[in-house]
């Protein structure tokens, strides 16, 4: 890798708080990388980097792509629930989701 650096972010979000590091790494750092020298699986070791999905920019990016300048890396946990399956048992509990003001 070059000497030359590129400024890039790692955020990760749970419920309760949020976290946002900014840090500086060679050019040429692939995503996954960029996550490893953040250090932020030392503040949250549940994060698993072999199971995570990551994105940049709320984009789904592979661990291999290699970042950009100012690349914001985001950390997506795992859904606690599968959204088709709440709304497959909304429609068979006969609930309705509602849209705008309107008479359903």
């Amino acid at each position: 890798m070059s000497a030359e650096k590129i400024h890039i972010e790692v955020v990760y979000a749970l419920a309760h708080e949020q976290t946002l590091l900014k840090l500086d790494v060679p050019a040429g750092t692939t995503l996954i990388e960029g996550v490893r020298l953040s250090g932020i699986t030392n503040k949250y070791p549940d994060i698993d980097l072999a199971k995570s999905k990551f994105g940049i920019f709320s984009k789904l990016s592979k661990a291999d792509v290699v970042l950009r300048e100012k690349d914001r890396i985001e950390i997506y946990r795992p859904l606690i629930a599968d959204p088709k399956e709440v709304r497959r048992k909304r429609a068979e509990e006969g609930k309705v989701m509602k849209k705008g003001g309107g008479d359903a």
